[in-house]
């Protein structure tokens, strides 16, 4: 079984690498589709997203980190993916995760998504607040993995 767990991930969070470690033992193999968003403005181009995310999920043999372009339900497709993995935060999540899920479902009806809670420890993380915190020089160790720590440091240095 293969399922793509999408994103953004401007950076990936504790939040994301724990979803993704629990969703990798559920599949024979986890695709990590970062994406391109014309509607949001990154921190980090994609290929750097992809690297970071790489970097950070290198010990799971059966995670694979590719960046991806257009619709969601082509690309899980072209994979072979017949699960989407989405995480739902908080209850304001669920209203447009629900909407995903159904036009997904409308575009494609081979595809389930599934909805994943984040671990209780990490629930109130999201990239945009990681990215705040970086920028006011706080402390990032226990938000993110050290090679997105080092990065995102190094990028608001340069800012």
């Amino acid at each position: 079984m293969i399922a793509i767990y999408p994103g953004t991930f401007d950076p990936l969070t504790i939040g994301h690498f724990d979803l993704a470690e629990r969703a990798s033992k559920m599949f024979d193999t986890l695709y990590v589709g970062v994406s391109t968003n014309a509607t949001k403005k990154t921190l980090f181009t994609l290929d750097e997203r992809i690297d970071l995310a790489k970097n950070a999920l290198k010990s799971f043999d059966n995670i694979i980190v590719e960046g991806f372009d257009g619709l969601l339900v082509d690309y899980a497709k072209k994979i072979g993916a017949n699960y989407i993995i989405r995480g739902m935060r908080a209850v304001s999540d669920f209203e447009y995760e629900f909407q995903l899920a159904l036009m997904n479902r409308k575009l494609n009806n081979n595809i389930e998504t599934i909805f994943m809670m984040p671990s209780q420890e990490n629930i109130f993380l999201s990239s945009t607040l990681i990215k705040d915190i970086a920028k006011h020089g706080g402390d990032l160790s226990k938000f993110v993995t050290k090679n997105v720590e080092e990065k995102l440091l190094d990028k608001f240095s340069n800012l």
